[in-house]
């Protein structure tokens, strides 16, 4: 007669983890959904040429951002803070802060050797501060204080980027047409414009500049 199982063991069940989500957890994944879905449309765009397309995928950052507030605010009302929930948070803003204004960037035509290292660079730094902040959040969710300032420029800060870009398209000042125009250096194209993700990057990872958390 063969053993029977623990009357302990757990039951599992399909679609456990999704069975596990907070609310604040459902408005984090519509924060990741407009980043993928952004970054579809600056691809429609390079295929289309359609501003149409460009114009949407910028609508889209905001659209995130106030997904992302919202997904704090809900989770601290709800009281359902979670290190599920702060991971789920750092990956869809990866996604909709750093890989989709790169993304948007790139469609809009620093497609240059030295744009797409900048851009890279962007996206990095992105990854670097995301990280920082969740190694310092779990060391203060031992009983220490709240956080009262961001080491560094928070990345939802890049909506302020994917905003310039925004208005360059409504001017027609994309493409070849691009604010700032074009520098050889070297053997790749730089465009002057690409300078500010470099310096957007480089403001995230700062441990110097700290910024009130409000």
């Amino acid at each position: 007669m063969p053993p029977s199982s623990p009357a302990s063991a757990p039951v599992r069940k399909h679609f456990s983890m999704i069975r596990g989500f907070h609310l604040a957890d459902v408005f984090t994944l519509g924060n990741a959904a407009c980043g993928v879905g952004a970054v579809f449309l600056a691809m429609a765009y390079m295929a289309s040429q359609s501003l149409t397309h460009f114009l949407w995928a910028a609508a889209l950052a905001p659209a995130a951002f106030i997904f992302d507030v919202f997904d704090g605010r809900i989770a601290r009302w709800r009281q359902t803070h979670s290190a599920l929930g702060r991971e789920l948070d750092s990956l869809a803003d990866v996604i909709s802060f750093g890989v989709m204004p790169a993304s948007l960037a790139f469609a809009a035509g620093l497609d240059g050797g030295w744009d797409c290292v900048l851009l890279i660079y962007f996206v990095c730094c992105g990854v670097s501060r995301l990280a920082r902040y969740n190694v310092t959040a779990e060391a203060l969710s031992e009983g220490a204080d709240k956080v009262k300032y961001f080491e560094g420029t928070p990345i939802p800060t890049s909506v302020v980027l994917v905003g310039i870009l925004a208005l360059a398209a409504w001017q027609g000042r994309i493409g070849d047409a691009i604010w700032g125009g074009a520098w050889s250096l070297g053997p790749w194209i730089l465009h002057p414009l690409s300078l500010l993700f470099a310096l957007s990057g480089t403001l995230m990872i700062s441990k110097t500049l700290r910024i009130p958390k409000l």
